[in-house]
C-alpha cells in the first residue's frame, strides 16, 4: 500500500510539471481581482510545502533556498514581495528535484510515527504517510488553483 502513495506522488508531480511548464512565464505574475495570489506564488507554495512535508515526514534536510519561506509560506503574497521571486525555470527545477526525492522514500517509512504528531489547523497527523498524503492533496489543490487562475487570466485578456 505504501508504494501506491509514492507512485501517486510521482504521478501527481509529473502532472504538475507538465501543466506549469505549459504556462507562459508572462502570465505567472498576473493576479486577477478574485484571487489572493498568482500562478508563481501557487507553484512556489507547492515547492515550499512539499519541502516542509518531506522534512517532517522523512527527516530530509531542506534543500530549497531560504528565501522561499518569505515568498511562498502560508500567509505570504506577491504584493508584499520586496525582491525578485524565483523564475519559472528555478521553480521547475525545484519541482523536478523534489520529484527525484520521491524515489528515495522507503515505503516502510510512511508507517513511522511522527514525534510529536503534527497539527495543521484542525487536522492532526500521527504517521508520516498521513502527512505526506495530505501534502499530495495540498499540491493538487494548488495545481487546481493554477488552472483556475490561467482560465481567468486568459478570459480577461
Amino acid at each position: 500500500m505504501s508504494e501506491i502513495i509514492i507512485h501517486t506522488a510521482q504521478t501527481l508531480r509529473q502532472i504538475v510539471l507538465q501543466q506549469v511548464q505549459a504556462i507562459p512565464e508572462e502570465l505567472y505574475d498576473i493576479k486577477p481581482d478574485a484571487f489572493n495570489n498568482t500562478i508563481r506564488w501557487n507553484v512556489g507554495h507547492i515547492v515550499f510545502w512539499m519541502d516542509a512535508y518531506m522534512s517532517l515526514c522523512f527527516q530530509m534536510e531542506s534543500a530549497i533556498p531560504a528565501s522561499f519561506k518569505a515568498f511562498f509560506d502560508s500567509g505570504t503574497k506577491p504584493s508584499d514581495w520586496t525582491e525578485a521571486p524565483p523564475s519559472k525555470e528555478e521553480l521547475i527545477g525545484e519541482l523536478t528535484r523534489q520529484m527525484g526525492l520521491f524515489d528515495k522514500i522507503d515505503p516502510h517509512s510512511l508507517k513511522n510515527p511522527l514525534t510529536p504528531p503534527q497539527q495543521f489547523g484542525p487536522f492532526t497527523f500521527n504517521l508520516a504517510g498521513e502527512l505526506f498524503n495530505f501534502g499530495l492533496i495540498h499540491e493538487g489543490l494548488h495545481l487546481s488553483t493554477c488552472g483556475s487562475l490561467l482560465k481567468v487570466i486568459k478570459a480577461e485578456r
